[in-house]
């Protein structure tokens, strides 16, 4: 008797796991087929900061019978998913939150949010900033005599790689507050090795963007800004004392 009285709540948690999974993927899909229908005019808009840049005359090419249909499909796919997230991360916020002390959600509740933001706001800057001077740039270094003829698929994943990276260098401040709260280290301690991060955020840059000095700064100098930024706010997110903890326990019992 006592082995069913304690099977029980796991079967419930993995009940609710599973529900709250079902509710994500049905969000996706209806977000999906409401968007669907304009797969052509997504790609269109994604394919723009290459297409303003390329020389008069060129365009994008399918290299494949099905690419033409397909890519399409598999940016809205992804574009559904990118519009989901917030309503993904309420599941999962909603699934692990009673699990969680009440000083535990007043800290992860604000980093949930303000995460999704910076991840958005990488992707916008990528689009919006980065990409026209690189595309530009390489346009602009085809040797003579070569055809800019872009494969629509292999844009789509050369841009998607940007808008991933972009969006994760954005998250340092979220990284920083966690690193801090934690008490893997310390607000002092990341303020000491401020040369190396720097240091660090131009490396990134070079590797991320065209090697040109303009580009790595467009990803180095954000990079840099949010790293003082999450400096700034990991001062009032410094790991409790377990007494201090335990009597945020006892307070919110």
């Amino acid at each position: 008797m006592s082995h069913v009285d304690e099977s029980q709540p796991l079967i419930t948690h993995l009940v609710e796991l599973r529900n709250r999974l079902l509710r994500s993927v049905i969000c996706v899909v209806l977000v999906f087929l409401s968007l669907v229908y304009f797969s052509n005019d997504i790609y269109h808009f994604v394919a723009a900061p290459l297409t303003a840049v390329m020389p008069k005359g060129a365009t994008m090419i399918a290299t494949n019978i099905q690419t033409p249909f397909f890519t399409p499909i598999k940016l809205t796919a992804i574009v559904a998913v990118f519009i989901s997230v917030p309503y993904l991360l309420y599941q999962i916020w909603a699934f692990v939150a009673p699990a969680l002390y009440q000083h535990e959600k007043r800290m992860i509740y604000p980093l949930l949010f303000s995460s999704t933001i910076l991840f958005y706001c990488g992707v916008a800057f990528a689009y919006y900033v980065v990409f026209p001077f690189v595309f530009g740039f390489f346009t602009q270094t085809a040797p003579e005599g070569v055809a800019i003829a872009t494969d629509i698929s292999s844009y789509l994943d050369f841009a998607l790689a940007l808008f991933l990276a972009f969006g994760i260098c954005f998250e340092v401040p979220v990284a920083i507050i966690l690193l801090c709260w934690t008490g893997v280290t310390s607000v002092k301690s990341l303020s000491e090795k401020r040369p190396y991060v720097i240091v660090g955020a131009f490396f990134i840059g070079m590797i991320l963007t065209p090697p040109d000095i303009f580009s790595q700064t467009l990803l180095a100098v954000p990079m840099c800004l949010l790293f003082e930024l999450g400096l700034l706010v990991a001062r009032f997110y410094q790991p409790k004392d377990n007494d201090e903890e335990k009597s945020a326990v006892e307070k919110s019992e």
